[in-house]
């Protein structure tokens, strides 16, 4: 699914994220930035070590935070590493940490003049924030961060090829939201 936000294409598409094309992907990271597993030890055993060289030498990054390292072997040009909260009840901050992750996400990729990113769902894995609940925060994140002045021509919000159910919550989700905007803006 495909929508227009001002200027900018968001998509929510089935695939890999180690495959995409944009000028830099997310991973889902920890906060050592360490290899771990998911999509986040599929971008660094495909990316190659030289991206774990790169983190090592930042060291850390806070949940909610993200940083940037090249893409190594990737056909991306950058990682961006975003570190998401682990799911604990909803009420430790949970959504404002994961928000937080895909906005300075977006702020690092217009600070370096990138045009397009991909993203994966951050903290859906092993971190066990509830799907249904991390895609709704996840897009309106981004559509309120497109709503104001950036250069992004694309978003991609990657969901695994083989992950039917998370694919159905976020285009649902998107579908909602754009549905919301409607209605908004006939009620002016």
């Amino acid at each position: 699914m495909e929508v227009k936000i001002g200027t900018t294409k968001l998509a929510v598409i089935s695939g890999d994220i180690t495959d995409q094309t944009t000028d830099a992907i997310v991973a889902a990271a920890n906060p050592e930035l360490e290899r771990g597993s998911g999509t986040n030890g599929a971008i660094h055993a495909k990316g190659g070590p030289r991206i774990y060289e790169e983190c090592r030498l930042i060291g850390r990054c806070a949940v909610g935070d993200a940083v940037m390292t090249s893409g190594g072997d990737l056909k991306a040009r950058h990682v961006i590493h975003a570190v998401g909260p682990v799911w604990e009840d909803g009420r430790e901050g949970e959504p404002e940490l994961l928000a937080g992750a895909y906005r300075r996400s977006l702020e690092l990729a217009v600070k370096h003049g990138l045009k397009s990113i991909s993203f994966p769902s951050i903290s859906t894995g092993v971190y066990g924030y509830p799907l249904r609940l991390a895609a709704p925060t996840a897009l309106k994140t981004i559509i309120d961060f497109l709503d104001h002045d950036h250069h992004l021509e694309e978003v991609r919000m990657v969901v695994y090829y083989q992950d039917e159910v998370a694919y159905t919550v976020f285009v649902s989700a998107l579908e909602q939201m754009m549905l919301n905007r409607i209605k908004a803006k006939k009620d002016l």
